[in-house]
């Protein structure tokens, strides 16, 4: 912990993070809080004032900021490795780690450049962050606030007083978040369908569960989930804060490992190959030296992003959006008469085990994507699939106090948004829609019953391919007929 203290005591190290932070000084930092985060996983989240950065570096905290910001939105696109049956393999071999990467890396690069993004490049222990910000006295910052959904249950969340000021987020701002998350889900999309065919392991939107492959089941995850939850909670790490994740998930990696790994810090890609980027990151002394000289403020793409909205507009994913929120959620007090009597009969074992242990089966986006498959298949709409799993996160199944802090309407509805938008414009082929890749995702829970998701996917393709998503379910679901 000295090391981490006397590393945070430098001038330099301090100047760059509270230019991270959006002002001159910590009373002016235009973001609304930052967290600093403990090696133990039991810590809960606990937003702070950014007055109080100093006292988190004195702690050798790893130190976040809100994306929540006084000025501006914060755009983000973050890609990292991902390895369900090893997850220490990206600190164990960062060099391929970050070559598997390289696709994906320079798409993101492409894209922006396209639009004339020109974003702040970070590089993690395991991945890289691309950030801009739209001012909210912008023109894109209104346009966005004209199509970013607010439902009724996020606007009465945001109406609350949120820690650690008390302070409400407006509709406007919430409004506008939730258009970014639309627009950067498009931008993640492109970036996908560009880098898939160069890409030695699967790429996922989110941390998705895939077969085993060259090193087990592994992803590069084009992580855009920060958009899943309130914008009061979501942050991003600091530049030059120390890396703290292997430390925080050494129950995972064994605490012999994580006791050897050599202190790392996120930086910026400043005049660096990838190679000498990672022998920075896990260097105090070269850290220190790029901080001298590398800015981290954050840059601004309100002019730019115009122009990546009107490209938006016009996209498939645009009229997907418009229709998946053509319909709302049944409200609560009907589930009992709709989404509590949905029949499981024509449903799968493993999605039905999905639907009847959602904790915490149903929370990870693998979960999400088998059910949204299913259910598209028998005619369901992406919204109702929403409200479902919504419902299955507003009752009791042992949640603690998730879903006090998150949203369980907003959670269900990103995900599901996401992987029914993929099958929409034809990006998710549906090839590993079948039971043996179930098995190898470890998702199949037949308990000897007899299993065919290949009539599922026959069904899923007929339907997309003859314009018949959200045709009456073929299993006669009942749903409340204003929102049939």
């Amino acid at each position: 912990m000295s090391f981490i203290r006397d590393y945070y005591s430098h001038a330099d190290v301090r100047t760059r993070m509270v230019e991270f932070l959006g002002g001159p000084s910590l009373e002016q930092a235009t973001c609304m809080f930052i967290s600093g985060d403990t090696t133990s996983p039991e810590e809960s989240f606990m937003p702070r004032h950014p007055r109080e950065l100093w006292k988190c570096l004195e702690h050798g905290f790893d130190v976040s900021r809100s994306l929540w910001d006084r000025d501006a939105l914060i755009a983000d696109i973050d890609i990292e490795y991902v390895n369900f049956d090893f997850p220490a393999e990206p600190y164990l071999d960062p060099e391929r780690t970050f070559d598997l990467q390289q696709p994906v890396e320079e798409a993101v690069e492409r894209v922006l450049l396209e639009w004339g993004v020109c974003p702040l490049h970070l590089i993690s222990g395991r991945g890289h962050h691309f950030l801009w910000k739209i001012r909210r006295n912008s023109n894109v910052f209104s346009r966005l606030a004209e199509f970013g959904p607010v439902p009724d249950f996020m606007a009465g969340f945001y109406d609350k007083p949120h820690r650690p000021s008390g302070a409400h987020v407006e509709l406007g701002l919430a409004a506008a978040f939730g258009g970014l998350g639309m627009v950067i889900e498009y931008l993640a999309g492109r970036v996908r369908e560009m880098a898939a065919p160069h890409s030695r392991v699967p790429i996922e939107l989110t941390a998705v569960e895939v077969g085993p492959g060259e090193r087990g089941r592994e992803i590069i995850s084009i992580d855009v989930s920060e958009y899943g939850d309130p914008l009061n909670t979501r942050s991003v790490r600091v530049p030059f804060s120390v890396y703290m994740k292997p430390w925080h998930q050494r129950w995972l990696m064994g605490e012999d490992f994580v006791n050897r790994l050599p202190y790392m810090f996120l930086i910026p890609r400043h005049e660096m190959d990838i190679r000498e980027s990672i022998l920075t990151m896990r260097s105090a002394a070269k850290t220190i030296s790029l901080a001298g000289r590398a800015s981290v403020d954050i840059p601004d793409g309100s002019v730019a992003m115009e122009r990546v909205i009107d490209a938006y507009l016009s996209s498939f994913v645009a009229e997907y959006h418009q229709w998946f929120y053509s319909l709302e959620h049944d409200p609560p007090e009907l589930w009992p008469q709709t989404y509590d009597q949905a029949p499981l009969d024509g449903v799968p074992p493993c999605v039905r085990h999905l639907l009847v242990h959602p904790n915490d089966l149903l929370v990870k986006p693998a979960g999400i994507q088998q059910a949204v498959r299913v259910l598209l298949a028998l005619g369901w709409h992406p919204r109702h699939i929403a409200g479902l799993i919504r419902s299955k996160y507003e009752r009791d199944y042992g949640w603690g106090y998730r879903w006090y802090e998150f949203s369980a309407g907003q959670r269900a509805d990103f995900y599901v948004r996401i992987f029914g938008g993929l099958i929409y414009a034809g990006q998710d082929k549906l090839l590993d829609f079948n039971c043996e890749s179930t098995k190898e995702k470890q998702f199949c829970f037949r308990y000897g019953h007899c299993c065919n998701l290949e009539q599922y996917r026959d069904l899923l393709l007929q339907r997309r391919d003859d314009e018949r998503l959200a045709g009456r379910p073929v299993n006669g679901l009942f749903l409340s007929d204003e929102h049939t």
